[in-house]
C-alpha cells in the first residue's frame, strides 16, 4: 500500500517511516517544510511531499491507497491552534481523501475523548478536537481505525502491549510502540471500522491486535 503519513516529522511518524522501510508498505511522508524532505528520505520514506494540512492537501493525496493521521497541534498551544490542527485539519483531510478515492483512513487520538468534559481542565479543549475529528471520520464511509493511546512515552519500544476496544486502567505507552500498531493496523482485517484503546502491555503488536 501507498500510504500518506500526515505528521510525517512528529515523534510517531518518524519511528513509522522508520518500521514501513523494512515492511511491504510504502511511506509517502508530508511535510511543511522542504527542508525536511532530506530527513524523511534519510529515515526510509519512498518519497516526501510539501504541503500544510490547514489548506488543500489534494496533490498529496493523490495516487495513496491509505492515511495515517499523525498530526497535532502539540501540547504547547492554546485552544484555537489545537482546533485548527487536531480537528478542523483533520476533517479537512479525512474529507479530502474521501474525495480522490482514498480508500483507508487510520486516525491517531487519544484514550478517553468521548467524554471530554470529564477529562482534565487543560486538557478538555483537545479531548473535544480529536472526539469531533473521530466522529467525523467514523460517519465519513471511509474504512477506517481509530488508535487511542494512553499518555505518550519518549521512551524506546517494547514491542509488548495491551489493545481492546475499552481499557478499563490507566498506563502509558511509548511513541515507538504506536508507530508499531499502527504498521500492524495496515495489514490487520479486524482492525477495519474499529476504534481502539491501547497501552504498554505484555502481549506482542501482532498477537494483542488479533485479539481484538
Amino acid at each position: 500500500m501507498r500510504v500518506l503519513i500526515a505528521g510525517a516529522n512528529g515523534k510517531i511518524g518518524q519511528h513509522l517511516i522508520r518500521k514501513m522501510a523494512n515492511s511491504s508498505h510504502e511511506a509517502r511522508a508530508l511535510v511543511r517544510d522542504p527542508d525536511q524532505i532530506p530527513l524523511m528520505e534519510q529515515l526510509g520514506a519512498t518519497e516526501a511531499v510539501v504541503g500544510d494540512l490547514e489548506d488543500d492537501c489534494t496533490l498529496a493525496l493523490q495516487g495513496c491507497d491509505a492515511v495515517i493521521f499523525t498530526a497535532g497541534s502539540g501540547p504547547h498551544t492554546g485552544p484555537e491552534k489545537t482546533v485548527d490542527v487536531d480537528q478542523n485539519a483533520a476533517i479537512r483531510l479525512i474529507d479530502t481523501a474521501k474525495s480522490v478515492g482514498v480508500k483507508r483512513f487510520i486516525m491517531v487520538s487519544s484514550m478517553r475523548v468521548d467524554e471530554p468534559e470529564k477529562g482534565p481542565e487543560k486538557l478538555q479543549h483537545y479531548l473535544a478536537a480529536k472526539k469531533a475529528a473521530d466522529d467525523h471520520l467514523r460517519d465519513s464511509g471511509l474504512n477506517y481505525t481509530i488508535v487511542r493511546p494512553g499518555p505518550l512515552t519518549l521512551s524506546e519500544g517494547t514491542g509488548l502491549v495491551e489493545i481492546s476496544r475499552k481499557l478499563g486502567r490507566s498506563g502509558d505507552i511509548s511513541r515507538e510502540d504506536v508507530a508499531s500498531v499502527l504498521l500492524e493496523v495496515l495489514s490487520a482485517h479486524n482492525a477495519e471500522n474499529l476504534t481502539f484503546d491501547v497501552l504498554s502491555g505484555d502481549l506482542s503488536v501482532t498477537d494483542a491486535m488479533a485479539r481484538v
